[in-house]
Order: C-alpha cells, then structure tokens, then sequence
C-alpha cells in the first residue's frame, strides 16, 4: 500500500503512543494533500496531546470502527497545523466526504468554534 492509496481510503486506523510507549489506535478520516495525508480532529482529543509529546505515527487502512483492513502499516511523523492550514485540511475533508463530511466541519465549527479544531499532516517517515 503506498500514501496515495491510503489517502484514498475511506476510514484510516491511525496510531499514536502514550508516554510508555503503548500504542493507540483510533479510526479518522483521511484526505491527501500532495506527499502527505491530513486528517480533521478536535483539538483537544488524547491523539492531539499524544502527538504533542511523540510526533511518531502509524497508519493503516480500517473501517469506521477502526478495525485494520489488511495487514500493512505506514510509520509517519504528525504535524499539529496551525489556523490556516487547519482550514485548508477542512476543505479537504469537506471535498473528499461530501455532505458528509461538509456537514461535520460546518457544524464542528458553528457549534464549538474554529479552534476547537485541528488539522494534522502526516508524512512518511525518511525510507517509508
């Protein structure tokens, strides 16, 4: 499976480690953006505050329950975007979901605010 065929996936089973180094995986939505994948979170969720302390990521095609399709992993970095690249990663996801996914950042944002969510990039790791 390369990058682009994840960030063609549907549903992605992204992975981040807490301070012991246990892993924890949680399904998201997906989008790509050039040679990275971005996905559309609140920002106050534990992947966020994971990802603060460990950039080291994996990813892997799922369902929306986050249940792994396939046996192939990606180790990337994740990056925590700023407000403006946050807003382009809604317009991706918006674009890729439909009125799904329109529906979700539209009222994500009308409900709770611009900055009660976050975009993050995910690129390979070097040799990935």
């Amino acid at each position: 499976m390369t990058w682009k065929e994840l960030g063609a996936s549907r549903f992605a089973l992204l992975t981040t480690y807490k301070k012991d180094g246990t892993p924890v995986g949680t399904p998201v939505w997906v989008a790509p953006d050039g040679d990275r994948i971005v996905v559309w979170t609140n920002s106050k969720t534990w992947k966020v505050k994971r990802i603060r302390r460990n950039a080291d990521v994996t990813l892997q095609q799922s369902d929306g329950r986050g249940r792994p399709k396939g046996d192939e992993v990606l180790a990337g970095t994740a990056t925590i975007l700023d407000a403006e690249d946050t807003q382009r990663v809604r317009d991706l996801v918006s674009r890729k979901y439909g009125i799904i996914g329109t529906l979700a950042v539209k009222s994500h944002k009308l409900f709770r605010g611009a900055e009660a969510s976050v975009g993050l990039a995910i690129t390979p790791r070097p040799g990935e």
